[in-house]
């Protein structure tokens, strides 16, 4: 992988995720590719960074790798006004918004619930998944 290269690795049997995936494909097209966590890449990028606990996303940019809310924001950062307004989140501590996202993170089957099967990307937005 290009260390250039923007990769957003998802839970892909999780709603959410799969909800926020759609949200970013929808608005950023072509800026970044995707890879569930289940996928080859996902368990190759978890175990060289040593990411065996992360089960939610992990987002990978210019050769770094972030987790939790931190790879969130780093990727809205990306976005333009309104959801540029989620940096002031920033300003929070790390421990506490980790704290958030961990809290949603642990409950995000109940609250949107889970598919049966890795989402599989349609014709169009095959260029961008990764395996």
């Amino acid at each position: 992988m290009a260390t250039k290269a923007k990769v957003i690795s998802f839970d892909g049997v999780c709603n959410l995720c799969n909800g926020f995936v759609d949200f970013v494909l929808k608005r950023k097209p072509g800026v970044f590719y995707f890879a569930s966590l289940q996928s080859d890449f996902g368990i190759r990028l978890k175990e060289k960074h040593h990411l065996n606990r992360i089960d939610s996303v992990v987002f990978y940019q210019e050769g770094e790798v972030f987790v939790k809310s931190e790879a969130v924001l780093k990727i809205l950062a990306h976005f333009a006004f309104p959801w540029k307004i989620f940096a002031l989140f920033k300003v929070l501590p790390q421990f506490f918004r980790d704290w958030v996202y961990d809290l949603v993170a642990k409950h995000r089957y109940q609250l949107f619930g889970r598919r049966e099967t890795c989402r599989l990307p349609s014709e169009d937005e095959r260029q961008w998944f990764l395996d």
